[in-house]
């Protein structure tokens, strides 16, 4: 699962990297947990790249009340093609989530012991691209512009930690990832482990463990909490 993320900019690089114009006005945060809003890069009608602000956790178009979000800030590669409230979103609305990292939980080695969060971040780049899905919600005069983040089995890196990821893409994937003429099984093929050159991590503090705090010292190496 990924249930806390780190984007904090530079907003240069991010327009660089993301090839967008602009973007919407969100301050760098450490802590970005589910229901936040979120940064959401999407393929718009002429095949541009833009940048918009959603809420994390996805409300199917045919939810009745858009509470349920909470529940889905993660959609399994492995049934995001079958599952009826990812679906349609993982077929025509695929999106990109910047991320300078995220955090993951790892289980304590004794029964009492309590967990331990890790930051995991790119080694050689400045920003991962997390696979999404993005839906709207609600009459179209107010709509409700929500995302989700695809996550899959870990890699070498990530399975002493925990046993999912975030799905992250290569940057030569990310216009067939955007594109809903891509065919979906072609889509579906992107949804791997990523490999783990190019990916570091180390624990953090326990402080991150509540998503009220908050700062760039929340992604500064610790020692780990003892078992």
């Amino acid at each position: 699962m990924c249930g806390r993320y780190v984007l904090y900019g530079p907003d240069a690089r991010l327009i660089e990297t993301f090839d967008i114009r602009d973007l919407p006005g969100l301050p760098p945060r450490y802590n970005i947990a589910p229901t936040a809003d979120i940064l959401v890069v999407l393929r718009g009608a002429s095949g541009e790249r833009i940048a918009r602000t959603m809420r994390w956790g996805l409300v199917p178009a045919w939810a009745k009340d858009p509470a349920i979000g909470a529940r889905l800030n993660n959609a399994r590669a492995e049934t995001v093609d079958s599952k009826p409230a990812f679906r349609a979103a993982f077929g025509a609305r695929r999106c990109l989530i910047p991320a300078n990292g995220f955090y993951e939980w790892q289980a304590p080695a004794a029964a009492r012991g309590r967990k331990q969060p890790w930051y995991v971040s790119p080694s050689d780049r400045p920003f991962f691209a997390f696979a999404g899905l993005m839906e709207r919600w609600g009459p179209r005069e107010a709509p409700l512009y929500t995302a989700c983040i695809v996550t899959t089995d870990a890699n070498a890196l990530m399975a002493p930690i925990h046993d999912r990821m975030p799905v992250i893409l290569a940057r030569g994937t990310w216009s067939a990832w955007l594109d809903p003429a891509t065919p979906v099984a072609d889509a579906r093929a992107l949804l791997r482990p990523a490999p783990i050159e190019g990916m570091q991590a180390w624990p953090v503090s326990l402080a991150v463990s509540n998503a009220r705090n908050e700062g760039p010292q929340l992604i500064e190496r610790a020692q780990a909490a003892q078992p």
